[in-house]
């Protein structure tokens, strides 16, 4: 069965919340990569962006079952970004066929964002928006 979680987005202050975050739940987080650290694809952030130092991705663990998750996913690159839309339900798959097949399901009568695909952090990703505007990302990591 699929793991479900929380995706936060924020536009700028990602990092702020997770610490806030952080000293709320307690814990360390498994992960925090910034913008800079994707690798240079034609089309992302200029070199030296003022946005390169805004958090690509922050994961922390807040119970043996949940994994509060984030990003920095406002700016130009995501003019959809408004406060109370700044969400999306992140599934984590036990295999690729779960992941295309709750992928399919839920992109039904709504918008793909980002196909499934095979991603430069390793996971088979994709992500959607449903017929009901509610923001998903669907990932398998073998």
């Amino acid at each position: 069965m699929a793991k479900v979680n929380v995706y936060l987005l924020f536009n700028g202050d990602c990092e702020e919340a997770f610490n806030f975050y952080k000293k709320a739940f307690g814990g360390e987080f498994q992960m925090m990569s910034r913008f800079k650290d994707m690798p240079p694809t034609e089309g992302q952030l200029p070199e030296r962006s003022e946005l390169s130092e805004r958090i690509l991705h922050v994961s922390l663990p807040i119970s043996e079952e949940t994994v509060l998750m984030g990003s920095d996913g406002g700016g130009d690159w995501a003019a959809q970004h408004r406060v109370g839309n700044n969400f999306s339900v992140s599934i984590s798959a036990e295999s690729k066929k779960e992941a295309d097949s709750l992928f399919n399901a839920l992109s039904e009568g709504g918008v793909v964002t980002m196909p499934m695909q095979k991603t430069f952090w390793g996971e088979y990703f994709g992500m959607l928006v449903d017929k009901f505007e509610v923001g998903w990302m669907v990932g398998w990591r073998s």
